[in-house]
């Protein structure tokens, strides 16, 4: 996981920071703040879908052999439960499925209350680096 760098990425661009990776479990924060809102002031939905993503990718990378294996967003889905004007909002992931060519996660982002904001489902794909 130490090969792995956030400078120049869209974590970076959209301010997430991993705060913790286990077994299995992911979390991170986001702020929401004019780099993740949409237009109208709130949150952008597509902002969250990228928090998702990251986490189940992040926890993904945790389970594989990285000399072997690399690993990409198959699917993923959303559900926007309830809306957020500023503030961080943390996402947290475990995984449902950790299969050989597949993982499938499940991230719940929550409010500083922890009220849910946003379910999300991803599907992540395991696949073996091929050699050059």
């Amino acid at each position: 996981m130490e090969n792995i760098h956030s400078k120049g990425t869209l974590l970076e661009a959209l301010g997430i920071e991993i705060i913790s990776i286990g077994k299995g479990e992911v979390t991170a924060t986001m702020p929401v703040d004019e780099r993740t809102r949409q237009p109208f002031g709130y949150l952008h939905g597509g902002a969250s879908v990228a928090l998702a993503e990251t986490v189940a990718s992040y926890g993904s990378v945790a389970l594989i052999n990285l000399d072997t294996h690399i690993c990409f967003g198959l699917e993923i889905n959303a559900n926007h439960i309830k809306s957020k004007k500023d503030g961080v909002v943390t996402a947290k992931a475990k995984t449902l499925h950790q299969g050989r060519t597949t993982m499938v996660w499940e991230i719940k982002i929550t409010d500083e209350e922890d009220q849910l904001l946003c379910i999300s489902r991803c599907t992540v794909a395991v696949v073996e680096k091929k050699t050059m």
